[in-house]
């Protein structure tokens, strides 16, 4: 059977944007607040984060707790990964999420400035200079040159 292909966890904001102008370090969503991006998800009763008892049920709550379900690569923009613009002036930036990522698949980020890949825990990221759906062929069929 043929593998299906969806577009999964792609958080938008009630205005449209995935994330804001002027990222940074100390702000990796720009000027966009990811709290109240992501407040219908800590509300949920599955959130991963959550230290009370309690949350909401439903529709909101099957999406959180089935966040990872089924997820056979990731691909992001090079924003997504890093807040670094241009050529890489060093490869010790591994991503926003410390030792243990949490996509647990293949993560292809595209960009125009290639550098080797490499592995945190069971997450690879894998740097590709490519049209969207290059990167898609290459996630699809595990190909990373």
């Amino acid at each position: 059977m043929n593998q299906l292909l969806r577009v999964q966890n792609f958080g938008v904001s009630s205005d449209g944007f995935g994330s804001g102008e002027g990222q940074s370090l100390e702000r990796p969503f720009g000027h966009a607040d990811p709290g109240a991006m992501f407040a219908w998800a800590g509300a949920t009763a599955s959130w991963t984060n959550r230290t009370d008892p309690g949350g909401t049920r439903g529709l909101d709550d099957y999406f959180t707790r089935d966040f990872t379900n089924n997820i056979g690569a990731e691909i992001m923009g090079r924003n997504k990964f890093s807040p670094h613009r241009g050529p890489w002036e060093n490869e010790d930036w591994q991503g926003w999420w410390g030792d243990e990522p949490p996509f647990h698949t293949p993560v292809f980020v595209m960009t125009h400035h290639e550098r080797p890949s490499f592995a945190l825990a069971d997450t690879t990221f894998h740097f590709i200079n490519a049209d969207p759906a290059t990167v898609l062929t290459e996630a699809h069929s595990g190909v990373t040159d």
